[in-house]
């Protein structure tokens, strides 16, 4: 029996790691659906080049009645969901001390509220829907954290509280659904060359690039081939980890 093509929610794939990743499923063979605030003339470009293959909106990701629509309509669409890919977030960098309600409001209701309804959505989704081959998962789960989580970093202090919980969420939920079928990891990329790092003054760039072994910063590209991996049969026994990718600065 041939295995259909499998079907990948991600949120955040107007650009950056969420573009990349989008990208190489669709290369795999994957059909994307994807939802950002915004879209992006990378993101025309690719569902142009995959006709058929591409579904994606523009909402917020703290829209939770927006998100569960976007679920049922990609199931209508395309038939069914076998991955999702929780990569959304938003970054205010600041101390806390001077950091206003609505930046704390916003990284909390989008990177980890949002990131847990669509996983929630999408669980649903694996639970009710025939495997795709008898004996294949019901589904996988991968949220996107960052090493900040585990490592901290001055002015980060709420964005690193909601990847850590991210990951504390993953590795719950991967217990809480592995009977039946599911797995659930997270990816903690460290610091890429992505707007994000782009607000970095030149002596903390070059500080993180001194202190990791590989010498550089990272890029959407290295973080890409670990999402790959957890959303395929080639990870069918790992779940409840978080694989950090930082060129070795854990180590």
């Amino acid at each position: 029996m041939t295995r259909p093509s499998p079907t990948t929610i991600i949120s955040g794939g107007s650009r950056g790691l969420g573009l990349a990743v989008a990208s190489r499923l669709l290369e795999r063979g994957d059909r994307i659906a994807t939802f950002s605030r915004s879209g992006s003339a990378a993101l025309d470009d690719l569902a142009s080049r995959h006709p058929g293959r591409v579904h994606h909106e523009h909402f917020d990701a703290a829209d939770s009645a927006a998100v569960r629509q976007f679920v049922a309509k990609t199931v209508d669409r395309f038939g069914r969901v076998d991955h999702c890919v929780a990569n959304a977030a938003v970054a205010a960098e600041g101390i806390l001390a001077t950091m206003s309600d609505a930046d704390i409001d916003a990284m909390l209701t989008v990177n980890l509220g949002g990131a847990i309804v669509l996983v929630r959505e999408c669980v649903r989704q694996f639970l009710a829907q025939p495997r795709a081959l008898p004996d294949a998962e019901a589904g996988s789960v991968v949220v996107v954290s960052s090493v900040v989580a585990a490592r901290g970093s001055p002015g980060l202090a709420v964005y690193a509280a909601t990847k850590a919980g991210l990951e504390g969420f993953a590795r719950c939920l991967a217990r809480e659904v592995g009977p039946r079928g599911i797995r659930v990891n997270a990816v903690a990329p460290g610091f890429l060359t992505t707007e994000l790092s782009a607000t970095l003054s030149q002596a903390d760039r070059e500080r993180i690039v001194r202190r990791t072994p590989l010498g550089r910063l990272g890029a959407t590209g290295d973080i890409v081939g670990a999402i790959d991996f957890l959303t395929s049969p080639g990870a069918a026994f790992v779940t409840g980890q978080t694989l950090t990718v930082d060129g070795g600065g854990a180590a």
